[in-house]
């Protein structure tokens, strides 16, 4: 492939040619080569494809099948049972209705009862958007069988099982499952995982050439269907798989096995020794770690317990929500990176100016404050629990507003280029040095629809007409001007780019 008359870090028009899944030569004019498909970037910046390095693939196919029941497009009570019921007619006979995305600002503390004030025939759950809770109506309680005493000996139960469904005084289960992705799974006998493609494609329609899934329970299970879908085509991206301490190599080169996913609760935090121990464990396996911190408590444990299990290098705390300066201080103690999710500030931002105790509003998903205190930041959507859109999530991270307008730890921001370093470093050191476009470097590229002097104005508004992923076009624009040969005859287009239709 033939990339002309692009802008290329700045410079520019360069031609750029791709042979062989790397960059082979940049220069003002390369002669096309028989055969070769030629894209005119007619002066808009090529940029390294974008790594989102924290989302939840299976989690955000799931969601294309889901009914949204929090912000933006659920506010009120009123709205959530005019989603819910809809939803709930449009099933058929014992068919599940599946929410996602609630927040307590919509209707308050869901349980069992105020579901079944909703949505009472039909089975119902609602997973929160923090994703670690889900809860079920009655309908649904009965054909999970949380009504019925389990008989099973606790020693025989999996991990998973009644320990994490909530139970009143008197013992009746209220509906609200703790963490049981697993055990719902398996009671649900939902053994066929959702379908990858149109997710990956909606995916590489944003330049997203790699992704680090960060779900915590992934395992065989997971490898599995990831490779599968890597070998139908369906999944287009590098990824990096973190997940439990089993979690096996990946077979498929395109698949590569990631941190072991720690996730600290603030209600049932792990005692010190045993979260020592556990990244131990996995040092021990050269693995490195990546520990779930939204509150001040999970970040201060985690820190503490990476100085007293030693580092490893990848060590990296997820989220890091809420950073107060002592925060800060010691993290700058350790070897290890931040990945943040800045979307988070233009999401939930009018919620945070609301719910989030003043004092904590400036250290709210930091960026300047972690990059000065000398600690390495990547960034991730988080998707499905926010918007899968890395170039909204950069926006978020320059002027940190919220929907509604609202500035939040306005020193916090950063500049254009330093938010797309956000998603730009090597998909394993989030972080590191941004991924240049660069003759002997992977061709994993995105052409947006402008020079990076306008881009860099408007990161949302931004358009890319054509990414490439290990040398291959795997998503161009309807617009985007390709030919066969250098100022050509035929159409070049590879015919095994995914459709340009698919939406999440």
């Amino acid at each position: 492939m033939l990339i002309a008359r692009a802008e290329v870090e700045g410079r520019g028009p360069l031609d750029v040619r791709v042979r062989g899944g790397r960059v082979e030569a940049i220069a003002r004019r390369l002669e096309g080569v028989e055969g070769e498909t030629v894209l005119d970037a007619d002066g808009a910046a090529l940029l390294p494809g974008l790594h989102d390095h924290h989302l939840h693939l299976l989690s955000l196919a799931a969601a294309q099948r889901s009914v949204p029941c929090g912000p933006p497009e659920v506010c009120d009570p009123v709205g959530l049972a005019r989603a819910l019921s809809r939803a709930a007619s449009r099933q058929g006979p014992g068919g599940w209705v599946r929410g996602i995305g609630y927040h307590e600002s919509v209707a308050g503390a869901l349980d069992r009862d105020a579901l079944d004030r909703l949505v009472r025939r039909a089975p119902v759950r609602v997973q929160h958007r923090s994703g670690s809770l889900w809860i079920v109506n009655s309908a649904g309680a009965k054909l999970l069988g949380l009504d019925v005493p389990d008989a099973t000996p606790a020693e025989d139960r999996p991990a998973a099982a009644t320990d994490h469904v909530e139970r009143d005084a008197r013992g009746r289960a209220t509906g609200r499952l703790f963490g049981a992705d697993a055990w719902l799974r398996e009671r649900l006998g939902a053994s066929r995982a959702p379908e990858l493609a149109a997710v990956s494609r909606h995916l590489a329609r944003l330049g997203v050439t790699g992704v680090t899934d960060a779900t915590p329970t992934n395992a065989a299970r997971e490898i599995a269907v990831f490779t599968e879908a890597v070998a139908r085509g369906d999944l287009l991206q590098q990824v990096v798989v973190m997940g439990t301490l089993e979690l096996p190599v990946p077979s498929d080169p395109r698949i590569t096995r990631g941190a072991l996913k720690i996730r600290l609760l603030d209600h049932d935090l792990p005692p010190f020794d045993a979260l020592v121990r556990d990244i131990a464990s996995a040092h021990a396996e050269a693995r490195a770690v990546a520990i779930h911190c939204v509150t001040r408590a999970e970040l201060v444990l985690a820190a503490g317990a990476l100085l007293a299990a030693g580092h490893h290098p990848g060590d990296r705390i997820e989220h890091a929500s809420v950073a107060a300066p002592d925060a800060i201080e010691l993290l700058a103690r350790l070897p290890l990176t931040v990945v943040t999710q800045p979307g988070f500030v233009y999401e939930r931002g009018d919620a945070y100016a609301r719910d989030v105790a003043a004092a904590d509003r400036p250290w709210l998903y930091r960026g300047r404050g972690f990059l000065e205190a000398g600690i390495p930041l990547g960034g991730g959507t988080d998707a499905p629990f926010g918007a899968a859109d890395p170039w909204a999530a950069m926006q978020a991270a320059v002027d940190r507003r919220s929907a509604g307008g609202v500035r939040l730890g306005g020193d916090e921001a950063l500049t254009p280029e330093r938010a797309l370093a956000l998603f730009t470093s090597d998909p394993e050191a989030p972080g590191g040095p941004p991924r240049r476009v660069a003759p002997g470097a992977p061709a994993d590229l995105c052409l947006l629809d402008r020079p990076w002097s306008r881009a860099r104005a408007d990161l949302s508004g931004v358009r890319v007409v054509a990414t490439v992923r290990a040398g291959r076009l795997v998503w161009r624009d309807g617009d985007a001007a390709i030919r066969g040969a250098r100022r050509g005859d035929s159409d070049g287009t590879d015919t095994r780019a995914p459709a340009t239709t698919g939406v999440c």
